[in-house]
């Protein structure tokens, strides 16, 4: 069979030269967006390597390249969560109740600058900041009002937050409890992935090994605590925004996942009593088949990774879970309707990919927060992909195309080929120190900019088909009055707690951080006197300093 493909190919092939000669091809070169390269058709002599048990094997089983689950989408739909958060806890708990009543299934917090960095809404260097990227949270108070008639025992909650995870969790089981829920039902994620903050996304506090401290405390205290919350997100969607390519982004999650493993080994944990809490998040771009071919690709990887470096047993170990968005940066501010066609290939990658929760970004976002009408036009995109599209029926529909798996191939053999550079250095916290891993997508994104002005990449309404009209509607504003507000209110928090047992608290986390305890117990204690989250961080600050960034231009 294999001879008579190949002769039948080579037949062919007259025909497609002489095609060419009479018409040509539309470019030189086809590749996807990682640049490889992309032949005209594939045939079963492109994958004549692969080894169909032990290369992809049946879904819900090692290496996991079919799926996690042995009936994945036929049984329970990805969780469908719309990253939200605006203004003050009150307006972000009304858009949370609207999405859940509209279908969502999952909540997802996006909070503000100054909450991701530790500064309270009254600091100097908020100013302008206060709810502007997404809700503003100060202290528990803020925590128990944002989820106001959201029972947390029934819900699944994404909080993304990296430098100041460990307070939000907190002020999470901290509200949780006073609600009379208890720990061990709570479900959901938090970030928590500090080394892409260094490289791609820019809200880092503390340098990265005390960094390391605070998350590998809290990835201890969530197994033993809340064994239901995946305590780490580890991320490739920021350097993807930033400008990685798709197999960088896949490269530079998995060693960060390798370092957050190693780092909590270091700690003392076994293996397979975190493993198994550990999800990832990944972009989904608009190359819908090397998008797909990543997702395919980055479950053998870690499956491997598991099994082979750190000897983990427990199949969950094993299993890369992930929530996958839509690429924000692929949205344009021109001609903003077309975003709604991107985000729709995208959703569809991620679910033809395997994703376990999925968020589609709204077309008005390269404009602003998403208004109502917008988030509810991104979240029917998901719903009618699930129940209308037929894709969700069965497992891995594009597996066995000679076309998917070949990429799926060649995307991890790249990736692979990143990972032992990155291990030559001494793993991902050396790469990110010396600026590695920085330059690499920042090579990246200024080919693609080049390429975008050169109009090699073609961007649909900005570098062709542009038209002066433009449509975008009604805007979303967060006004100044918002954040005034949020300051009254934290002011008239400070005047009435118990100022003696803050001061307690607030000495006991800074005690923690100059030892070796875990700081995660001091920290819920604090959160539950009502200290602000700029306290406890300024606690740490005075121990474990700021961090400032390399140079890599």
């Amino acid at each position: 069979m294999h001879n008579d493909i190949t002769g039948a190919k080579a037949n062919w092939q007259g025909a497609v030269r002489g095609a060419r000669a009479k018409i040509g091809e539309r470019k030189p070169t086809f590749t996807t967006s990682s640049g490889i390269p992309v032949d005209l058709i594939y045939t079963p002599e492109d994958v004549a390597g692969l080894d169909y048990v032990s290369d992809l094997g049946f879904p819900g089983e090692f290496p996991f390249t079919r799926g996690v689950q042995p009936t994945m989408y036929r049984s329970r739909l990805w969780t469908m969560r719309q990253y939200a958060g605006f203004g003050t806890a009150e307006e972000s708990n009304a858009r949370y109740r609207y999405l859940l009543d509209q279908g969502q299934t999952g909540l997802s917090i996006a909070f503000d600058l100054p909450t991701q960095i530790g500064y309270d809404s009254d600091h100097p260097l908020a100013e302008g900041e206060v709810g502007r990227v997404g809700v503003a949270i100060d202290s528990l108070e803020d925590m128990e009002t944002l989820f106001r008639g959201i029972p947390l025992d029934r819900v699944s909650t994404s909080m993304t937050i990296n430098s100041t995870a460990a307070i939000l969790v907190a002020m999470y089981i901290a509200l949780a409890e006073k609600e009379g829920v208890r720990r061990a039902l709570l479900r959901g994620t938090i970030q928590n992935d500090i080394l892409k903050e260094y490289v791609a996304r820019g809200t880092y506090i503390f340098p990265p090994r005390p960094a390391m401290r605070i998350t590998t405390d809290i990835l201890s205290f969530c197994s033993r605590e809340i064994p239901r919350w995946n305590a780490i997100s580890v991320s490739g969607y920021h350097m993807r925004e930033a400008g990685a390519t798709a197999v960088q982004e896949l490269a530079f999650t998995l060693a960060d996942g390798i370092a957050y493993v190693e780092a909590a080994i270091a700690a003392g944990l076994e293996v397979d009593a975190f493993a198994p809490r550990i999800s990832f998040f990944f972009n989904a771009h608009n190359n819908l088949f090397e998008e797909v071919a990543k997702f395919r690709a980055a479950r053998r990887m870690w499956a491997r990774i598991m099994r082979e470096r750190f000897s983990a047993g427990d199949p969950r170990s094993l299993m890369l879970r992930f929530h996958a968005q839509t690429g924000g940066s692929t949205l344009t501010a021109q001609q903003p309707d077309n975003n709604i066609v991107r985000i729709t290939i995208q959703a569809l990658a991620a679910v033809l990919g395997g994703a376990q929760s999925l968020h589609t970004n709204s077309r008005d976002e390269a404009l602003c927060l998403p208004t109502e009408e917008s988030v509810r036009t991104a979240l029917r995109t998901q719903q009618i992909i699930a129940d209308e599209s037929g894709v969700a029926e069965t497992v891995d529909p594009l597996g066995g195309s000679y076309y998917v798996e070949h990429l799926t191939n060649r995307v991890e053999q790249e990736a692979r080929a990143y990972l032992k550079e990155i291990d030559s250095m001494g793993g991902a916290l050396k790469a990110i120190e010396n600026g590695y891993i920085q330059r690499e997508i920042q090579t990246s994104a200024y080919e693609y900019q080049k390429r975008v002005e050169r109009t090699e990449q073609i961007v649909v309404g900005l570098n062709r088909y542009a038209s002066d009209i433009e449509g975008h509607g009604a805007l979303l504003r967060v006004t100044p009055e918002t954040e005034e507000k949020q300051r009254r209110t934290l002011a008239k928090l400070k005047a009435s707690r118990d100022r003696a047992a803050v001061t307690r608290a607030l000495d006991a986390v800074e005690h923690a951080a100059r030892g070796a305890d875990n700081l995660m117990p001091p920290m819920l204690a604090a959160v539950k006197s009502y200290a602000t989250v700029g306290e406890i961080c300024d606690r740490l600050r005075a121990v474990f300093g700021e961090y400032r960034p390399v140079t890599t231009l």
